[in-house]
């Protein structure tokens, strides 16, 4: 059973979302309504670091990794956006030369957005179950550097911040055992991937809830648990609005969901998920043996929910 041996995130210092207002677009109005309203208040942004060296520090903070570098088979980044540089050139393969990892298969998933890195997980368990070496691990990085104007943000949502992690992954093992996942994708919204269309922007609000909780309702389906078995939820860190119809949908408070790094980070594309796992471990949220749901959104439109044990 997939297990996730370590996590580490990087988190570059954060700029507040009132110096990034002219650059994201956003109205005096706009900006009081995300402050106020979905909570945001400081974005991770690192101008003078590129994307491979935000991911590279992501690693670094991983000693898990350190001397077992040869039983590393994969790397996976996921992405929310396509790679913004040419073939061959992408900002993973530097990263394969500098960490000693050249021998790896290592490849981007892209495919649902945001949604990519629960999707990486599931897809690194299964190249794991059939690789055959107990000892084999997969790397799976994730988070991007924002680049033009458009991927500063998701207009009306949320906005986009830098922060990156590193999960390192058995096939195998004693903790954070893969326990279900589930993803829905819903084709009408593929070209409509930044909801630019008013009546597009409105038909997924009112989808996004209801589908949210379908496809958590399916991950803990196949995990064998109910959502009362489920001791946190790690969501992506779009906004605190967005959970409330969630929530009410849910029957549950907020309460239960992990919502600190809301305000601190923005939302990190892929990496979101991950960056909550790492620090609600650090708080000692998560106690041996408790269950925990992680989720994430991608605009295309992808939902996607795992079950894991801590």
């Amino acid at each position: 059973m997939t297990a996730i041996s370590a996590v580490a995130s990087h988190r570059p210092k954060t700029v507040p979302l009132a110096d990034l207002q002219q650059d994201v677009g956003l109205t005096d109005g706009q900006l009081r309504q995300y402050e106020r309203y979905y909570g945001l208040a400081d974005i991770c942004r690192e101008p003078g670091e590129g994307e491979t060296q935000l991911l590279r520090q992501a690693v670094e903070a991983l000693p898990q990794l350190r001397g077992r570098e040869a039983d590393v088979r994969y790397v996976l980044q996921a992405r929310t956006m396509p790679s913004p540089m040419p073939y061959p050139h992408t900002s993973i393969a530097p990263l394969l030369d500098e960490l000693g990892l050249r021998h790896a298969t290592g490849f981007v998933v892209s495919q649902h957005a945001c949604a990519s890195g629960l999707l990486a997980l599931d897809l690194a368990g299964t190249l794991l179950a059939a690789d055959g070496d107990p000892d084999a691990l997969a790397l799976i990085l994730a988070g991007e550097k924002v680049g033009s104007r458009q991927s500063q943000s998701i207009p009306g949502v949320t906005v986009m911040g830098e922060a990156t992690a590193a999960v390192l992954l058995s096939a195998d093992g004693p903790s954070d055992r893969l326990l279900g996942y589930a993803s829905r994708t819903y084709s009408r919204f593929n070209d409509q991937f930044l909801l630019d269309d008013p009546d597009a922007a409105k038909e997924f609000q009112e989808l996004y809830p209801t589908a949210l909780c379908e496809v958590m309702t399916a991950a803990l389906e196949e995990a064998g648990c109910t959502l009362d078995e489920v001791a946190l939820i790690l969501p992506h860190n779009v906004n605190r609005l967005s959970w409330v119809a969630v929530c009410r949908l849910l029957g549950i408070p907020m309460s239960r969901l992990y919502l600190d790094l809301v305000s601190k980070t923005g939302h990190c594309f892929c990496a979101d998920p991950y960056l909550n796992l790492h620090q609600a471990t650090l708080d000692g949220r998560l106690a041996p043996g408790d269950r925990y749901l992680m989720t994430s959104v991608g605009l295309g439109a992808t939902f996607a929910a795992t079950v894991l044990e801590h």
